[in-house]
């Protein structure tokens, strides 16, 4: 395994099978991609659950959010042997030519005293409520911005892909800001302080023909009107990021520079971790970046899973020379892993 990742003896710490989905008739197929944070003396993840009704033989069935429906939900079944599904996906399907995921995610809280042990809320966090959210909420970042924390994470619907934000003080009570960036973008992680005078983030749109999945920055004066996009990485041909790359959790300040750990796939896809280092004073401005993964699947519960050969992150937490990474391996359980900075740093001299 790398030397780089000092992985929980205890992994994978969180299960689908250890969280209560949202109602009695629903299943949670997987754990994904938290984001982290610190609060009150604990360590918090902000989890994607992805859930599905409890399937019948014979049957497909997936819900999909819908405020004039009992419970804000509806059902969408089909016979899992009508001509007109396509099920070659575990993560999506066609039917009717009409695109569908096959579980529906909402943001959920789990928190610890000790950073490796986790109980899960019993309830959603955060649910999808209108046309935009209607395939749910996904992968969610946590940054911690002049005494509040910004959340960001991916709005699907079968319009599209964009990026939401919520924020809170005290993780009780929200304030909703509407998609701030729309379709076709998702992987947006907030810098946690102003530079020069502007916010900035780094997102991924994605492109259709022309460009890739490719890591771009952008700048804010007010953390809602994002402008000057600028492609900073894109993928590398026959390397381990080859297919498409996307931010992890909100950079890192170290003196050397802005540390950005961002996830990477190749053409199988495999999923693994990566470096940027960002200028302090311009962002837009790339130090060094990765050339080898510094955490790349090894791990039997990172190479089977609902969706085999994944590391990704979006949460992490820092005390010193620590990264504490929390990711999700497989596209079905939470682990975790530590990291030093100073050694990470040496990867890219």
């Amino acid at each position: 395994m790398s030397t780089l990742a000092s992985r929980f003896d205890t992994n994978p710490i969180l299960r689908p099978s250890e969280v209560k989905p949202s109602r009695p008739d629903m299943k949670i197929e997987c754990l994904l991609n938290p984001g982290a944070f610190r609060y009150q003396n604990r360590i918090g993840l902000l989890l994607r659950v992805a859930e599905r009704p409890v399937q019948e033989d014979g049957w497909v069935s997936v819900p999909i959010v819908d405020p004039t429906s009992e419970g804000g939900l509806r059902i969408f079944r089909c016979r899992a042997d009508d001509p007109k599904l396509d099920f070659s996906d575990a993560r999506v399907f066609t039917y009717d030519g009409k695109q569908y995921l096959t579980t529906l995610s909402h943001l959920r809280l789990a928190w610890s005293t000790d950073g490796r042990h986790f109980v899960a809320d019993d309830k959603p966090t955060l649910t999808g409520q209108n046309a935009l959210q209607s395939f749910g909420l996904e992968d969610s970042r946590v940054a911690f911005i002049d005494g509040r924390y910004y959340l960001t994470y991916t709005e699907v619907s079968e319009a599209g892909v964009g990026v939401g934000m919520t924020s809170t003080a005290d993780w009780m009570q929200f304030h909703h800001h509407g998609m701030i960036i729309p379709p076709h973008n998702k992987d947006c992680a907030l810098f946690e302080e102003r530079i020069d005078g502007h916010y900035y983030a780094l997102h991924r749109p994605s492109g259709v023909g022309l460009g890739g999945n490719f890591i771009w920055t952008a700048r804010s004066p007010d953390l809602l009107h994002w402008g000057d996009h600028r492609c900073i990485a894109r993928t590398r041909r026959n390397a381990w990021d080859s297919g498409r790359v996307g931010a992890g959790a909100s950079p890192i300040k170290t003196s050397a520079g802005w540390l950005a750990i961002y996830h990477g796939a190749d053409d199988k896809p495999r999923y693994s971790l990566g470096l940027l280092l960002l200028d302090l004073k311009d962002p837009t401005k790339v130090i060094a970046r990765s050339t080898k993964p510094i955490m790349e699947p090894e791990a039997a519960y990172e190479l089977t899973g609902f969706f085999g050969n994944v590391v990704f992150t979006n949460g992490h937490v820092i005390d010193g020379d620590t990264v504490t990474v929390y990711y999700g391996a497989s596209d079905e359980v939470i682990c975790g892993a530590t990291l030093s900075i100073q050694t990470l740093l040496a990867t890219l001299a």
